[in-house]
């Protein structure tokens, strides 16, 4: 399930980065929908690595695991 999961957002990733990255060379502006799915794809990377950063420093304290 996490592969599939990785794989998703890796595709998804790499098509928002590459159609930014064509609409710069063509000089066009990115659609409005383009720009919302990058930040919300910002926003999901920046929330995951929060929590796993707070979950391992829980863990390096000697928390008890929740899983």
């Amino acid at each position: 399930m996490f592969e599939f999961a990785a794989f998703t957002y890796g595709v998804l990733a790499s098509f928002v980065l590459a159609s930014i990255r064509n609409n710069k060379r063509s000089e066009r502006s990115n659609p409005r929908i383009l720009t919302m799915f990058g930040w919300c794809l910002m926003a999901f990377s920046l929330t995951l690595s929060l929590l796993l950063t707070g979950f391992l420093a829980y863990r390096t304290i000697g928390g008890e695991t929740l899983l």
